[in-house]
Order: structure tokens, then sequence, then C-alpha cells
């Protein structure tokens, strides 16, 4: 006799049989079916709750199930589902106009793209065509998405299977962390900003158009600048007349506990990358924000960029009720308010914990580094780490996993990032989760 599947077996087959997994060997996937989501919980067909500990991939910023956003959609698709970036809709006016409001300085222009990826690809091409220049500098251990462009600036080790493939004229420098540099975070700042000077010197000013930032540093391991490094950047472009782009797809929208995660470094960009919680994930939709200098060039020249669904009105009508959202609920100020008790409530775990290294954290975007050894700080999984060298940070996921909850582990990472509109009580319940996978790691630590 054979057995029928169940409804979540059956679900989960179809889509190991008909569709492709990010990042991923396609024949170990054990994915949640995830049936429907509310707030900072996922439900799956078995009735299993997990709460989202890291906003679906730091995206969900106002939460799951939000119906306001629902019926911005569906009123805007009553009116008119499409035209095409040539003509204009009232959203769009609005959105452009709302995100002027929020952003500093003379970033009062958006170009609307489709996600993170083209608004990272939009902003290396218009950064180019702007100076006349070609080269891109950006960071090792950042990323700024999937696309050839965005993978290419992006310094992260997925970008190392499809170097033969990578976008020309892009270097990378280096800038460590906090944690294993010995020698302080005043030589930190000194030696980082000399040798990003040393190899601009090397490439050439005249040859570089844009250095690309994250705003706040997310999947590579949450890694925060040394205090002044934004700034001396800032100046350092301003110096050579070389364009400076602050990747927000991640750390923008309140995630960091403002609006954007430069304004904790007291700097104004040219260009701004913006994606993820700009919508939430409720539907795919990017913006690049140009400063009215860089935009005053295309008054009387034709501005060579262009997307099929730029400036989609069901997406701006999404977009726009999401910052009225984060307006309404105070999100942003949550997001300050909570990240400050989740970093108290961290140190309690560090001291029940000895598999806890180091805690990296801005607002609501942080990752817990476990470690072997506290004293010589090896990691329990290598930077890169192969399969093999993943063995205890795999059991420490399943046990997250088996205990009710969703989050992002990579290498010797736990990534904590919940919703924006998280309380202290949920922090509580996912750090008992965490705690109790990390009874794991310990066993693994000397």
């Amino acid at each position: 006799m054979i057995e029928s599947k169940s409804e979540t077996e059956e679900i989960i087959q179809d889509n190991l049989d008909y569709t492709l997994f990010s990042w991923s060997k396609q024949k170990v996937q054990n994915p949640i079916a995830v049936k429907h989501a509310e707030g900072v919980y996922l439900y799956d067909y078995d009735g299993k709750r997990y709460i989202d500990f890291s906003s679906g991939l730091m995206n969900v910023n106002i939460g799951h199930g939000n119906q306001r956003i629902t019926e911005a959609v569906v009123k805007q698709m009553q009116e008119v589902s499409y035209v095409t970036p040539s003509c204009v809709t009232k959203v769009r006016g609005e959105l452009g106009k709302k995100l002027a409001e929020i952003c500093p300085g003379d970033l009062n222009k958006s170009f609307f793209t489709l996600c993170g990826a083209s608004s990272i690809d939009n902003a290396i091409k218009l950064a180019r065509l702007y100076t006349g220049r070609h080269k891109i500098f950006a960071r090792y251990q950042s990323y700024h998405g999937a696309s050839i462009g965005a993978i290419s600036a992006s310094g992260d080790p997925r970008r190392l299977p499809v170097d033969a493939q990578q976008a020309p004229n892009f270097v990378h420098f280096d800038l460590p962390y906090a944690y294993r540099y010995e020698q302080g975070e005043e030589a930190l700042l000194k030696d980082s900003i000399e040798q990003l000077e040393r190899i601009i010197g090397y490439e050439g000013p005249a040859n570089t158009a844009a250095i690309i930032l994250e705003g706040q540093s997310g999947s590579s391991g949450c890694f925060l600048y040394p205090n002044g490094y934004l700034k001396a950047v800032r100046e350092i472009c301003n110096k050579h007349g070389i364009i400076l782009i602050m990747d927000e797809v991640m750390s923008g929208f309140g995630r960091t506990g403002k609006w954007f995660g430069f304004e904790h470094h007291d700097i104004v960009p040219d260009m701004i990358a913006m994606a993820k919680g700009l919508t939430c994930g409720y539907l795919p939709f990017g913006c690049l924000m140009v400063s009215d200098k860089i935009a005053a060039k295309y008054d009387d020249a034709v501005l060579p960029l262009g997307l099929t669904y730029s400036a989609h009105p069901v997406s701006c009508a999404a977009a726009l009720e999401t910052l009225h959202i984060y307006e309404d609920e105070n999100l942003i100020e949550n997001a300050a308010e909570m990240g400050a008790y989740l970093d108290k409530r961290i140190e309690e775990l560090k001291k029940m914990h000895p598999s806890i290294g180091d805690w990296r954290n801005k607002g609501l975007l942080g990752c817990l580094e476990l470690v072997k050894n506290r004293k010589t700080k090896e990691p329990i999984a290598p930077f890169n780490a192969k399969p093999d060298e993943m063995e205890v940070m795999n059991k420490v996921a399943a046990k997250i996993k088996e205990l009710g909850m969703y989050t992002f582990v990579r290498w010797s990472y736990i990534f904590i990032a919940p919703p924006l509109i998280v309380t202290k009580e949920q922090i509580d319940e996912g750090l008992d989760i965490i705690s109790k996978a990390l009874e794991i790691a310990d066993e693994a630590s000397e």
C-alpha cells in the first residue's frame, strides 16, 4: 500500500521538483512550508509557529500581514495597475515627494527600480556617466546584490564562483573590524583611512567614479564602522570629486533606529540605493535616490537609465503606505528602543554562554559571532566555511528551527534582526530559543 503524502509534503516536493533555491545545493533543502504569517510569526501547514528573527531577509520591517498594504495595493490596482515609465501617476509623485522629505540634504530625486540589485546597478551606471570615470571602490566583506554588476561590487565570497564573469573596474579595499583588531579603534580608523587613500592613489583618483558602502553592514557580519570613518570617506570623496553611494537596501527604513544607517555618522551621500524596507517585501520594489546636483546634469541631456517596470504604480502604492506605517506606528523609535533592550539582554547571555565571542548591533540589525575560545577568538566556523567546517553551526541552526525560530545562520554568525514591531516579550521569546541552541556551541567551546 502506497502512503499518500501530506499537504505539507506535497507542497515541499513540488517546490523541490520544479523550482530552484538561491545560494543552495538543490538536493539538501528542508524548507518551511509557510501557510500564513502575521506580525513577527510564520505558520506552517501543520500549525507550527516560528518567530521570525531575521524579518524574512532583513526586509519585513513592518511585520507580516499588515492589511493596510493590501488595501492600498488593491485600491491602486482598481484604478490602474500599470503605465509606462514615460507616463505618470499620482502615487508616483506622492512617493517621490515623501522620499525627498525623509532624505537629508539635497537628495530629492527618485529613480524607481525593481529591487536592491537594480538600485545598485543603476547607481554604478549613473556615477560613471556623471563623472566620466570608470572605477568603483567597494569594501571586502560587503554584499550589494546578485546581478552581475552588484555581485562584482560585493566583497562577499558569493561572488567567487562567478569571478570569471564579473564586471570590470571594481576595486576592493579592506576594512578590519574592532573585535579582531588589537591596536584599538583609534588606530583602526587611522590605518583604514590611510589604506583607502593609498589604494585610490594607486588606482588614480581621476579614474575613480564612486565609493560604495553599506549604511550599516548586514549579511557579511554586521560590522560596525570605526567612529569617524564615514566622515573621513565623505571628505576623501569631496577632495577627489568621487561620488559617495550609500547602500541602504538592508539598513534603511528604520532598521538601525534611524531612517538610514548613514545618519548615525552625520554625513550626506550623493546617492542612496534602497529596496527591502521600502515595501517590506510586500511587493518587489527599489529606488535610487539622487542628489539635485547630479540630477541637474540631465535637465537638458538624456538620462540613459530605464526599466520597463520603473515607478510601477502598484509598487509605488505599497511603498507610500509602508512609509506612512513607519510614522503612524512609531516603528523607527521602537527599533531604537528595542535595540537597546536587545543589547542589554545579549550582555546577560554572554555570561551564560562561553561560545558568544562578539555581539555587533545597531538598532535591530545585529549578529552574534560564536567562537571556540574567547581568548584566541577562533570562530566556531571560519569565514566562507566549507561544509565539513559547519558541523557545529549546522546543529545550532537545526536546533533553532526545531524550537520554532526562523533566522539567518551563516558561518559562525547568528543574525538577530526581528521586525521593527517586535516587543520586549517577543525578544525574550526569541532569545530563549537562541540560548537553548547555544548550549550546542558551548560544548564546542573551550
